[in-house]
């Protein structure tokens, strides 16, 4: 059978305590003696504890094969029954052991009298039942940390998972537009068609690149943005104009990859364009680490069938990162969407 190394606090609580109970035994033994005579210090103090170090050993390895056989929270009952029985097959005969050694040898004149034997065996089972009390609490206490610590990361996997479904719906979703978008310029404007073709290009190879992390830095998100709304204006020429107004101390916060696309694809598709009464979409930051996306509403007559793909995916997203202040705001004139940002610096990519 393999050896186990004793844990840290079995092995903490012998050192300090088997001086105490060297002591113990040796007043079980000489009683007064012990404060005349040195020979006890030196002889029958270190005996003592060579013999408790091997006791010790085989109760560490006692106790471990029964944590090994019931190892789990709803088996501690088996367990501490387990433990209990260490009185019986360890600590027992190591305390007749140390009794008939001192007897036999009469070691430092010792001869066995019956009372030494209560005695031995109650401080047997008191330093036991002290320490088997501790280790076993401390064990428990491991076994709570370890479920809890398991129950998390089963969590954070599961939220990965949804994170990962609701950010990997945004590149088909845009991929698919941008298609539509080509093909009518295909038939109105070849020459748009080849500029659009080569701006989605750009777009997408930041799509690919951001959307794999699901979070991306206000600054890249401002940048992918302005390509983004070249696609637009390839299309709506002056019907759509778009402002930015970004402090720059916010440049290394996060949001959700894609989140500005997401947004500004939703305010086009929503409402009218035309170059006498323009879609305007301001995007700009405020105060208390939030980044605005306002635009002057101007519902179609006729609404744009939806997938709910915009708005909802960027709700869920920010609840997959316990982020709760992501709000919409609606009003007569104007449609207002306000996005928490995550302070979590890390490398900036350029578009």
């Amino acid at each position: 059978m393999k050896l186990i190394k004793p844990p840290k606090l079995e092995t903490y609580s012998f050192i300090i305590s088997i001086p105490l109970i060297s002591v113990a035994w040796n007043l079980i033994f000489y009683k007064e003696r012990c404060f005349t005579d040195a020979r006890i210090w030196y002889f029958s103090f270190p005996l003592i504890i060579i013999i408790g170090i091997f006791s010790w050993l085989c109760h560490v390895q006692y106790s471990h094969n029964i944590e090994r056989r019931y190892p789990e929270l709803h088996q501690t009952t088996q367990r501490i029954t387990g433990k209990v029985l260490v009185f019986i097959f360890v600590m027992t005969p190591s305390v007749l052991l140390i009794i008939l050694l001192y007897d036999s040898c009469h070691i430092l004149g010792y001869q066995l009298q019956q009372m030494d034997i209560f005695k031995g065996l109650f401080l047997g089972f008191a330093v036991n039942m002290i320490f088997e009390t501790l280790f076993e609490a401390d064990y428990v206490f491991t076994k709570l940390k370890e479920s809890a610590a398991e129950k998390e990361t089963m969590q954070e996997l599961s939220l990965q998972t949804d994170f990962d479904l609701l950010k990997n719906q945004v590149n088909p979703h845009f991929l698919f537009n941008c298609f539509n978008t080509l093909s009518s310029l295909i038939s109105v404007d070849r020459q748009k068609a080849e500029q659009f073709l080569n701006e989605l290009s750009k777009v997408y190879r930041y799509l690919l690149r951001n959307n794999e992390e699901g979070l991306s830095t206000v600054e890249n998100e401002i940048k992918f943005i302005h390509s983004y709304f070249q696609l637009l204006q390839t299309r709506h020429g002056e019907a759509v104009q778009l402002n930015t107004d970004i402090d720059k101390r916010y440049y290394p916060y996060l949001l959700p990859s894609l989140t500005l696309q997401l947004l500004v694809e939703n305010v086009v598709k929503h409402n009218a364009l035309s170059k006498n009464k323009p879609l305007v979409i301001d995007i700009f930051t405020t105060t208390g680490n939030k980044l605005v996306v306002n635009n002057n509403l101007q519902r179609r007559t006729i609404k744009a069938p939806s997938n709910k793909v915009g708005l909802d995916n960027i709700r869920a997203r920010y609840a997959l990162l316990r982020q709760y202040d992501f709000q919409v705001i609606e009003n007569e004139k104007n449609f207002t969407v306000v996005l928490p940002l995550i302070w979590k610096p890390l490398t900036t990519e350029t578009v």
